[in-house]
């Protein structure tokens, strides 16, 4: 029953389901920008996942986030799930 019922949320895509897409969009960019910011030197693979990701959120958030068409709002869902485990904790076979 435990592994159905995971109250223990760790990150904000999911933490955030049920409030307005532009507030679950902005808390996840933001999210992933104070993680780039904290990452290493020696963090290069990681660093290009989240640019890449955080690229193509700045390319979607064009125009009036409150009330986005149906497509820009399809592919911001889209972008919040691809990339809602995005530089969460590693393994720990990849801490330095």
């Amino acid at each position: 029953m435990g592994a159905i019922l995971d109250l223990d949320i760790r990150n904000s895509t999911d933490a955030t389901r049920g409030q307005p897409l532009a507030a679950r969009v902005l808390a996840r960019k933001v999210e992933l920008e104070d993680a780039l910011a904290d990452l290493g030197p020696h963090d290069t693979l990681l660093r290009q996942v989240i640019e890449t990701a955080l690229a193509t959120v700045y390319a979607l958030m064009t125009g009036d986030l409150a009330h986005p068409s149906d497509v820009v709002a399809r592919d911001l869902n889209r972008w919040l799930e691809r990339n809602k485990h995005l530089a969460q904790e590693r393994p720990r076979g990849l801490r330095r």
